[in-house]
């Protein structure tokens, strides 16, 4: 898939999985635990997947504190944010920022943006993106950022995940 940062183009290493396919098998670490989380721990409640290339950018910040804040409101849901940060520079953001709800979660090995084909080999870093995810695993909504220093449409994925608990009378 084609992206641009400041109109110079970027390709990620494949197309992203669609709306209805299944979550790929992939394996992160917890910033906090630095725990290894597989495809498989985050499922069970409806997921908001929050894909930045880079924490300590002004765009990838601006999402984070967004849904971190989003993130108390809609407390059915488990909201994330993955980066290619260490989990390191992801405790220490999260220290300056006075983020506490998002939970944070380290793709530095590759594996997620590989199954997610979000990565981007000429930086190394992730496609900024927005996923939702069903508690059984199904994407159910997906937002892609063609230009990466374009934040992503905050109040559709809110509405999206809102409706979703609600219809599912998950509080």
């Amino acid at each position: 898939m084609q992206i641009n940062r400041y109109g110079k183009p970027y390709a990620t290493i494949g197309t992203p999985p669609e709306v209805g396919e299944p979550l790929p098998n992939f394996t992160l670490k917890s910033a906090n635990e630095k725990t290894r989380i597989t495809t498989k721990d985050l499922l069970g409640k409806p997921l908001l997947i929050s894909v930045v290339p880079n924490i300590n950018t002004r765009v990838c910040t601006t999402q984070t504190i967004q849904f971190n804040r989003a993130s108390d409101l809609v407390t059915a849901a488990r909201f994330v944010t993955i980066s290619t940060n260490t989990c390191a520079e992801q405790l220490d953001w999260c220290g300056i920022k006075g983020v506490t709800s998002m939970e944070m979660l380290s793709a530095a090995d590759a594996s997620f943006g590989e199954a997610m084909a979000l990565y981007m080999p000429t930086n190394a870093t992730l496609a900024r993106a927005v996923f939702i995810v069903a508690p059984s695993g199904k994407i159910i909504y997906r937002e892609f950022m063609t230009e990466q220093t374009n934040e992503p449409d905050y109040l559709a994925a809110l509405n999206f995940i809102r409706k979703f608990c609600a219809l599912n009378h998950l509080r």
